[in-house]
């Protein structure tokens, strides 16, 4: 899996790169065929941001998540966005895919 991160207005140090490389690793269970992840991290006024952009066969998925004062609460709060569309997507084609028969 390809990890893209890039930050706005932040400084990405390696214990970010780290975290986001650890948390991303949970999101393989659900789907192992990802593509890609693109990852913006930024900072508005006082707000933490962090989007998630992931590209798997069939599908893009995206998510945004906000956190006041702690970018790696933003971080947890985008895996878990990113997590639960990944599991609903794999879902919902086993459905159609059961439903064929």
């Amino acid at each position: 899996m390809l990890i893209n991160l890039s930050g706005h207005h932040v400084e990405l140090t390696d214990a970010l790169k780290g975290y986001v490389d650890e948390k991303f690793e949970r999101i393989t269970r659900h789907n192992d065929q990802i593509n890609s992840v693109q990852v913006i991290l930024s900072i508005d006024n006082i707000s933490h941001c962090a989007e998630g952009r992931v590209r798997i066969s069939g599908a893009e998925l995206f998510a945004k998540a906000e956190a006041e004062d702690d970018m790696y609460a933003a971080i947890d709060s985008l895996v878990d966005k990113l997590d639960r569309q990944l599991k609903d997507h794999k879902d919902k084609a086993l459905a159609r895919k059961q439903h064929t028969r």
